[in-house]
């Protein structure tokens, strides 16, 4: 009962927990992306918003790059927090653009990722990561100066 309220921050478990989100939402967001892909590889006309007024080619190319490249540098917890910015705002793009009209059925799922994403922003990828490996090198080679 007493470890019910324990408020005390078990390291090993944060860092364990942060993976495991890492992961899995890298994972879920390649569901979306990798069908763009495939669809901007396979050619052919390309229909998709324009909410930035770059055409919808461009803002195809820029959802494909936040949906499959930085749900990869996330999934390898590489370059974390940058990859999180252009995914949180894809995600604000399909809240108040794309579903702006269809209500919070449709709009629940990607306000999810942007919590996920806002998360991984503030608290950073964890132990279990490239960031971590490299941040642990860099720290190394400059106190040997």
């Amino acid at each position: 009962m007493k470890r019910t309220f324990n408020t005390t921050l078990n390291h090993t478990a944060v860092n364990l927990g942060l993976l495991v989100l890492r992961i899995g939402i890298a994972c879920f967001m390649l569901t979306h992306g990798w069908p763009k892909l495939m669809k901007l590889m396979a050619g052919g006309e390309i229909q998709f918003l324009d909410p930035f007024g770059l055409g919808a080619t461009p803002s195809f190319i820029l959802a494909i790059f936040a949906e499959v490249l930085c749900s990869i540098l996330i999934l390898l917890g590489l370059a974390t927090r940058w990859a999180t910015i252009p995914l949180m705002i894809t995600m604000l793009v399909a809240i108040f653009v794309a579903h702006a009209a269809d209500g919070f059925q449709k709009q629940e799922l990607p306000a999810h990722y942007v919590l996920v994403y806002f998360f991984l922003l503030l608290a950073g990828p964890g132990k279990y990561s490239l960031d971590y490996f490299i941040s642990r090198k860099m720290s190394r080679r400059y106190r040997s100066f």
